[in-house]
């Protein structure tokens, strides 16, 4: 049930930008005119599996600005507070990381873990 809401929240609040596919938009890595980076893909050719579960909530919820503290940080990425409770944003991060091949969830697992440790620490 879940995996089939968080697909239903991402065709609603995510793939106008990151695609339908996860394929993001083209020339991702390279800012536009507007001076934004274009949305990354969700796929395995995309960094978002590069980051443990507890940073891509955060991202979603909080947006990268409040993140990576800069707050003069601009970036197309909406802020999903109040838009989006705990359990869609949780919802959407599932269902896009059921479209990852073993491998990848397989690493992103390992990343989870070392990163839940370090936080314990």
């Amino acid at each position: 049930m879940a995996c089939i809401e968080g697909e239903r929240i991402y065709a609603a609040h995510c793939a106008s930008c990151h695609g339908a596919r996860l394929e993001g938009q083209p020339d991702w890595r390279t800012r536009g005119a507007d001076g934004l980076l274009p949305a990354p893909p969700y796929d395995a050719s995309g960094h978002t599996w590069h980051h443990p579960d507890e940073t891509l909530f955060r991202i979603t919820q909080f947006g990268v600005a409040s993140i990576i503290g800069d707050p003069n940080y601009q970036t197309a990425m909406p802020v999903y507070e109040g838009v989006l409770s705990d359990e869609d944003i949780t919802a959407v991060l599932s269902w896009i990381k059921a479209q990852w091949s073993a491998a990848i969830r397989q690493k992103h697992d390992q990343m989870n873990a070392a990163a839940a440790k370090a936080s314990r620490q």
